[in-house]
């Protein structure tokens, strides 16, 4: 594996593979100086055209953890603004000795077309309604430690529940969970599923009460506004009425549930619930082991050297 651009290059061994190396690295993260040297000398650069907490911090972390010098670019801030194309970006930092770039965009397709700008690693962390396979990964990192179940979803119902249209996490997530052996219902109003269908194996249904009382785990996502160019649900009140997470909900959900959320959470909209308040929660823990498994993206892609996890020298 060259580069991480989309999940659909990925099977069933190479995912567990990398939940494996993730493994690993959450034993480092909970050592008390969490850093190891497996990626010194290296150089990863975070070029970010939308904005970005979670994920842009979590890459950061992750790249320092193992001793990697980072590097970020600021769109609002760069030559962009004065004409330079998005290529001759890339190719100056890469003269600059970048080793891997994590790129996220606005637009569909681009840090594909920034594979072939560069000869180094490219990592997707988000592009248009296309794909944020980093989010599948630590998403199928989370259930699958949070059940014991090892690397296998084989068994489990996890029901997708909003904005599926203009969702990359969901467009990822459902290929890694399915790939990972689970039942997958996407939870939508027709108008929020994808024109062009779901993928072979994923089931449909037009309200949470579908689901809330059987899944083992419910994944709420958040309406994306910012995406849409037409009203596609009369009002959000409405919305929340059949797709939202409400306290009797979440009365409802079985004892061994999860619940999840990517970030950032539309409080009041799809979260009609505290989710601190909710012993399921893995919230929190998806951010954390966010962490894990790019510590891992990035050990496997830049050629880490095993030695190094086992040091806790920086």
């Amino acid at each position: 594996m060259k580069h991480l651009i989309t999940t659909a290059g990925l099977d069933a061994a190479e995912i567990g593979n990398l939940l494996d190396v993730a493994d690993h690295m959450a034993e480092i993260n909970s050592r008390p100086v969490p850093k190891v040297p497996a990626l010194r000398g290296r150089t990863v650069a975070s070029v970010f055209f939308e904005d970005s907490t979670r994920t842009r911090l979590s890459f950061e972390t992750a790249a320092k953890r193992l001793s990697a010098d980072t590097m970020t670019f600021s769109a609002s801030t760069s030559s962009l603004n004065k004409g330079e194309s998005l290529r001759d970006t890339i190719e100056t930092l890469s003269a600059m000795g970048v080793d891997a770039f994590v790129v996220r965009h606005k637009s569909s397709g681009v840090p594909e077309a920034v594979t072939q700008w560069t000869d180094a690693v490219v990592i997707n962390a988000g592009d248009g309604w296309h794909q944020h396979p980093t989010q599948a990964l630590l998403d199928a990192f989370t259930v699958t430690r949070s059940f014991g179940d090892g690397n296998t979803m084989q068994g489990r119902h996890i029901a997708i529940v909003g904005d599926i249209k203009h969702s990359r996490v969901a467009r990822s997530c459902m290929d890694v969970f399915v790939k990972l052996g689970a039942r997958v219902t996407a939870v939508a109003p027709s108008t929020l599923l994808p024109a062009g269908g779901l993928p072979g194996g994923v089931a449909v249904a037009h309200g949470i009460d579908d689901v809330v009382g059987e899944c083992d785990v419910l994944y709420m996502l958040r309406m994306q506004r910012e995406r849409m160019d037409s009203a596609l649900v009369p009002e959000l009140g409405e919305y929340s009425a059949r797709f939202g997470l409400d306290p009797a909900r979440a009365a409802r959900l079985p004892a061994h549930s999860l619940v999840m959320h990517p970030g950032p959470m539309n409080r009041g909209v799809e979260m009609l619930v505290d989710p601190s308040h909710l012993p399921g929660s893995r919230i929190l823990a998806q951010v954390a082991n966010g962490v894990s498994v790019r510590m891992a993206v990035l050990f496997s892609l830049l050629g880490g050297a095993a030695a190094g996890l086992e040091r806790g020298d920086s």
